[in-house]
């Protein structure tokens, strides 16, 4: 079996058409070469090849894995944190996300996070941490699958599959539509409306609303608002998000007190109108 960030496989070449290692600074191998054995191409979709996005700070590793998915006719990009990965991540381009969990910049449980508060994209978390433990809290985050390393590249592209026809089969089923009272959210096309009235939102103030609306009943910080809608911290006399928040209460126009400010922590989206000493601006 090819396992792909193996430490324990030979480095000397093999038999043609067989994958062959070399060993990288600190004794850990992969393969040079990552070709399918049999010269043969996985299929993916009935109909067209899905276009990946890998989320992993191994640059050597996602050099082959790319080599290895052009070989299959599958696209597959890269990103080498996790604060440009949930960028690319949400711009909606991608069929399914490879994420690792130890990432530089925003480490991958909380871009796997932020990408289920504004998407339904598969997600297949990569990661060398394999404790029962991981695999739980990736699932429960939102994860369609999760993929310890080292792994076998077929396995993968076998889970890829697997999980783009369970994803292929919902979306046929359901479009998304979030809905709280008479607020309506359709996020695959962007639009608000109040009962038959069509907001006009800014893209901002769209996703600040539907992060809100998703997480009905919880308190979100600051900190997470700016993380998911600019994809870096917070600073702590940033008050860009103050002004978004104002705005978007106005055009919501009654339906704007369903946004709490929470006093030095966040924002709360709530069922019914909070009292006026309960908010602030």
């Amino acid at each position: 079996m090819v396992s792909i960030g193996d430490r324990n496989r030979s480095s000397a070449a093999g038999p043609p058409g067989l994958v062959t290692n070399r060993v990288l600074p600190g004794g850990a191998e992969y393969p040079t070469s990552m070709t399918n054995t049999n010269g043969a191409q996985l299929a993916t979709r009935a109909e067209a090849s899905p276009s990946l996005l890998l989320i992993d700070d191994d640059a050597e590793l996602c050099g082959l894995m790319q080599e290895y998915f052009d070989g299959q006719g599958i696209e597959l990009d890269t990103a080498l944190d996790g604060q440009r990965g949930l960028g690319r991540a949400l711009d909606g381009r991608y069929d399914l996300i490879l994420l690792d969990v130890m990432l530089p910049a925003l480490e991958g449980f909380e871009v796997l996070r932020q990408i289920r508060r504004r998407s339904v994209v598969p997600v297949i978390m990569l990661t060398a941490r394999a404790s029962r433990d991981d695999r739980i809290a990736g699932l429960d985050a939102g994860a369609d699958d999760y993929l310890p390393k080292p792994f076998d590249p077929e396995e993968l592209i076998a889970r890829i599959r697997a999980v783009l026809r369970r994803s292929n089969r919902a979306g046929a089923l359901v479009s998304e539509i979030v809905e709280a009272g008479p607020l309506k959210l359709t996020p695959a096309s962007h639009e608000a409306w109040i009962d038959d009235a069509r907001l006009e939102l800014t893209t901002i103030e769209f996703e600040i609303l539907l992060i809100l609306a998703r997480s009905a009943g919880r308190i979100i910080s600051r900190g997470e608002l700016t993380a998911a809608i600019h994809q870096r911290p917070a600073s702590p006399l940033e008050r860009s998000l103050d002004v978004h928040v104002s705005h978007l209460r106005r055009k919501l126009g009654e339906l704007g007190a369903l946004i709490r400010t929470i006093r030095g922590v966040g924002y709360l989206f709530q069922s019914h109108a909070a009292n006026e000493d309960e908010t602030t601006e």
